[in-house]
Formats: C-alpha cells, structure tokens, sequence
C-alpha cells in the first residue's frame, strides 16, 4: 500500500493520511465496539473500582489492530517492523484474554508470557541492530557484549509492561500519560527513529481516539489489552533510540506509580520485608485515597509532571 500511494503523494502527505486513517477507524470501531469484549466487574480493592463495573473491557484489542494494521499500510516497513507488530500483537491478545477470562490469570503465568515475549523481542532487536549494542553516556559510547545486552533488554521490556499495566486504573491517566511519552520519544529522537516516529503518531492518534471514550466519567476501558501492548511498545522505541537509559526519565511518572506496587508486593512475597505500609500503591490510588485527588486532578498532575521529566531529557540529550 505504502508503495502505490508514493506514486501520488509524498511521505508527509502518506503519514498524515495514516494518522487520521488510525484515528477514525478507532473512534469508530470503539463507538460500535466488537460484541465479544468482555464487561468489567469492578475491582474490589480499587479506589473507585466499583464504578468500572458494567464498563466494556480490553478495547487495547480494537485500538492496538488498529494501530498494527495503520502502520503496515502507511510506513515504509521491513522484517523487523513486521516481526515487532505479530509480537505487540501477542502481548495484546495476552491481556486481552486476561480480561476474558472468567477468572484472573496469576502473576506467574503473566509472567512467563512476558519474559517469553521479551526475549524474542530482544533477540530480534540484536540480530538486526549491531550497531545500537551499545550505552551512550554524554559523547561517551559503551560497547555492550549481545549477551548481557539481551538481559537488560528483557528487564526493561519486561518492567515496562508491567509498570505501564499497574498505571491504568484512573480514567485517561494510562493513554494520556503514554501519549506524553510516545510523543516525547518521537520528537526528541527524530532522527535515531526514522520511520518509527510515524508508528509513535499512529500510536498517539488511535489513543486520542480511545480518549475520547475513557476520559472520566469513562464508558469503555482499554485493559490488559491495551495497557501492556503500550508497555511493550513504549520499551521498544526506547530500544530504538539507542539511549536506553533515558526510559528512566521518559517514563518516569510510569516507574514511579506502576513501579512502586511491584516492589512493595515482591519484597512482601519473596523476602518478608514490609515497605511503604502506610501509602497506597499503585500511588494513583495514595493520591486519590490519601490526599483527596479528584481523577482529573490525578491524570493532570501525572502529565504535567512527564512533560516537565521530557522537557530535562531534550536538555540532557542536546548537551
């Protein structure tokens, strides 16, 4: 498709065109949402979590073969994009059948599934990216050996889905944060993503058109569908860019609310060790509970302070 539609309009026009392709097909396939989506229960020990009650669940199923088939259709691809989007699209129908399952899937099982995932992913990224096996420090390169590269591909692919999935539990905070991030990477590493910067701008735009819907008081809910395909691919353009250390900044509101629960629960579980025993986690629910944040409070402050992390990483990176 990319091919033919060159033969009239310029790369510009062609992604423009993706983008708002991506934003109505979206708009629409949430408006007249596929029948099989499950209905949300509600969530017992959530702020709130009784409101979600009635709710569609895992729309991350519309939007993200919205997102994959967009980007097929207007970017200029190879084997490795294609091997990326049938992997997003794993972790998308993991969630979902997550959400559709008639009781929770445990942690390890997910877990697996991540780190399945993950290591194709990081295997794929290696093979195909020698030259971005490395760590930039200022004007300082640091060749990292593929092994251990692979290890630290994998954590990050896998804390980043599992973080990004604890932060959706306020209406709009988990799209709307994911469109400051995604946006930042594709603005500050225009030129180390090339043509990933218009899958980052298909991304965004279906998620403005799930926004729509999930800001409050929400109708639909994106679920494990949604919220891990984000994780996943928010770890990806990291990759991308060859500066995987700036994720601690660029998704740092996302580490910090998502994270701070996988810790508490791990130390907890493995090692008897109680931390944060007075703060509610993931921290979206401290603030809600605790300090008497409205959610539109919540998703403000959340964005407000990921831009202002973007804002240092532009500083950081054009040093």
């Amino acid at each position: 498709m990319y091919n033919i539609l060159r033969n009239f309009l310029n790369p510009n026009q062609i992604a423009v065109i993706g983008i708002l392709v991506a934003f109505v097909l979206t708009f629409f396939g949430l408006k007249f949402p596929f029948p099989f989506l499950p209905v949300d229960h509600g969530r017992e020990f959530a702020v709130n979590g009784a409101l979600s009650k009635g709710k569609t669940r895992g729309v991350g199923f519309t939007f993200v073969l919205v997102f994959v088939a967009c980007s097929m259709f207007f970017m200029p691809i190879d084997i490795e994009y294609i091997i990326y989007c049938i992997l997003i699209l794993a972790v998308m129908l993991s969630g979902y059948l997550d959400d559709a399952a008639k009781t929770p899937w445990n942690e390890y099982k997910k877990g697996i599934i991540d780190f399945v995932i993950s290591a194709v992913t990081v295997w794929t990224f290696v093979n195909f990216n020698s030259d971005l096996l490395e760590i930039k420090i200022g004007n300082i390169l640091v060749d990292i050996p593929a092994p251990i590269y692979i290890v630290l591909g994998i954590i990050l692919l896998w804390v980043s889905i599992n973080v990004t999935n604890c932060s959706d539990g306020v209406d709009g905070l988990c799209a709307g944060l994911s469109c400051v991030v995604i946006s930042s990477y594709a603005v500050i590493f225009a030129k180390e993503l090339g043509y990933y910067v218009i899958a980052n701008f298909i991304f965004v735009s279906v998620l403005l058109a799930y926004l729509y819907f999930n800001s409050s008081p929400s109708s639909m809910l994106m679920g494990d569908a949604g919220s891990r395909a984000l994780g996943f691919y928010i770890a990806l353009i990291t990759m991308k860019t060859g500066h995987p250390f700036v994720y601690i900044l660029l998704a740092l509101v996302f580490i910090v609310d998502g994270g701070a629960g996988l810790v508490k629960v791990a130390l907890k579980r493995f090692l008897k060790i109680s931390i944060l025993t007075n703060i509610r986690t993931p921290l979206h629910d401290h603030a809600r509970k605790n300090k008497g944040w409205s959610d539109t409070q919540v998703v403000t402050r959340y964005i407000i302070m990921q831009i202002v992390c973007a804002a240092i990483v532009y500083i950081l990176v054009s040093l």
